[in-house]
């Protein structure tokens, strides 16, 4: 690793990664692969990128990859939503009109060998443009610069990840040329079970045989799952994973949704993470993000309170009161598509307005913990397993942050959160793009070009969802799930 590149030149890696960056050239030929993925975590929290062959990974981890960056025009379709060949077609960046590349760059301690795929091996990449800046719509960069913040307040953020999926036995991959293209026909499928036995183990035991395999290679790959829950729908599944810094916890998600969906394809199933799929009797899926902040010179949780009365300690008020000041406007964070809408329903274990409650799972924001209790934190309920994990945990940082900085008045817990007297969380896509594109708070935090950049994608999908609907004459407000999601999402996600 010692001739010089692009990584070198630009000073893109820090530490120990060039020592890590050996280790995993003498891994890859150790374990005889043949075959590295490079992948890159686009704007939607969807892996893409290059494989190379095993002799070229050291010179990939030296130069970077190039990656064209049409790929950061496309919306859930994969169609290209932005000109990319017209003048200023390269989002008033020169380096990226006429569909010219970005550089991938791998990063080095995220290399794993996958269980899955014979001779494979993994890497996670960053993007940056050709003079070594990071690519501002890059979500990763954006996490990175928001857990600088907090860092430069002495400040660890630590994340803990629930999430739900449904994971079906594959009937028909739906292969016949007339069923390409953008989005594909979603496969059809059959159940693995009726559900709705919560928690029994009768319902586990014949949910176990997709577990089984899941579990090996998940664990395999170094990541840290905790437990495995039958679920409330039939074929729904529920995993947690250990509470990590903010940058693993996104790494790992990514990875996580990533490998699920490789490894049940592999096994004759489907899994998906749109909310709610549009099959008979399918119940809403959720992503429950469970955070807190530590001291960063002794590891203290910081939302602990020492008030036995108290909920959270005064930092973790004042955390809570930015959460929930800014909720309104984030909320296309934490629910991007047109389908993650359906959970927000009154009495349904998801949020419908901007509440907070102690223990309580009506509420937008659970408080979960006290005083000695070291997990003391708060879980953000309002997620939808599509959700891109940098832009939800960035989007949280930073609102919590405020609240800190400002200190917002917080009002007291809400008892009865679906009948108290709080703004209700947006009802659709539509009036969440709204409410981010009025956001001061937003615009100052992630940048005016990337707001204005994000909005343009989501609203792309946003028309192509109200024209079907005009052609269908179907009202968007009401009904069961359509057929354009269950298009644009059931596989995509």
């Amino acid at each position: 690793m010692g001739r010089t590149g692009f990584v070198e030149r630009h000073g893109l890696w820090s530490g120990d990664d060039a020592d890590i960056a050996a280790r995993v050239v003498r891994d890859i030929a150790d374990a005889g692969l043949e075959v590295v993925r490079l992948s890159w975590p686009d704007q939607h929290g969807i892996l893409r990128g290059k494989t190379v062959m095993a002799s070229e990974a050291e010179q990939a981890m030296r130069n970077g990859c190039a990656i064209t960056t049409t790929l950061l025009a496309k919306d859930t379709s994969h169609a290209t939503v932005f000109p990319v060949f017209s003048p200023g077609g390269g989002f008033g960046i020169p380096e990226m009109e006429n569909a010219g590349d970005f550089v991938g760059v791998p990063v080095p301690s995220s290399f794993r060998v996958l269980p899955w795929a014979p001779k494979t091996g993994w890497m996670l990449c960053d993007a940056y443009l050709s003079d070594g800046t990071p690519v501002p719509f890059s979500t990763r960069a954006i996490l990175k610069k928001t857990l600088d913040e907090v860092a430069a307040e002495g400040f660890d953020y630590v994340a803990g990840i629930e999430v739900e999926c449904h994971i079906y036995k594959l009937e028909d991959a739906r292969l016949d040329p007339s069923d390409a293209g953008q989005p594909g026909a979603p496969p059809e499928v059959s159940l693995l079970a009726h559900g709705f036995h919560y928690l029994t183990e009768q319902r586990f035991d014949q949910l176990d045989p997709v577990f089984e395999f899941l579990r090996r290679d998940l664990l395999a790959l170094g990541l840290p799952l905790r437990t495995l829950e039958s679920e409330f729908g039939p074929s729904q599944f529920e995993f947690t994973l250990a509470p990590a810094g903010g940058l693993q916890a996104a790494d790992n998600m990514m990875l996580f949704r990533s490998a699920v969906k490789q490894i049940c394809r592999r096994h004759g199933y489907h899994a998906t993470f749109m909310c709610r799929p549009g099959l008979p009797n399918a119940f809403a899926s959720g992503w429950h993000l469970h955070q807190s902040l530590a001291e960063s010179a002794s590891g203290t949780n910081l939302f602990m309170p020492a008030d036995g009365d108290a909920p959270l300690s005064e930092t973790g008020q004042a955390f809570l009161a930015g959460l929930l000041e800014h909720a309104l406007a984030g909320t296309v964070f934490t629910t991007p598509t047109v389908n993650g809408y359906r959970r927000f329903q009154p009495n349904s274990l998801a949020p419908d307005r901007v509440s907070w409650g102690v223990d309580h799972r009506g509420s937008l924001m659970r408080v979960i913990g006290g005083a000695g209790d070291p997990a003391t934190r708060i879980e953000n309920r309002a997620g939808e397993p599509a959700a891109n994990p940098y832009l939800f945990i960035a989007a949280q940082i930073a609102a919590g942050l405020d609240g800190i900085e400002r200190k917002p008045a917080l009002g007291p817990s809400d008892d009865e959160p679906y009948q108290a007297d709080r703004p209700l969380l947006p009802a659709d896509l539509a009036t969440a793009l709204a409410a981010l594109g009025d956001s001061r708070f937003y615009r100052e935090t992630f940048g005016d070009v990337f707001v204005d950049y994000y909005r343009a994608l989501k609203q792309a999908e946003l028309d192509r969802y109200a024209q079907y609907c005009e052609d269908e004459r179907i009202d968007p407000a009401i009904g069961d799930v359509t057929g354009w999601e269950q298009n644009e999402y059931y596989d995509f996600f």
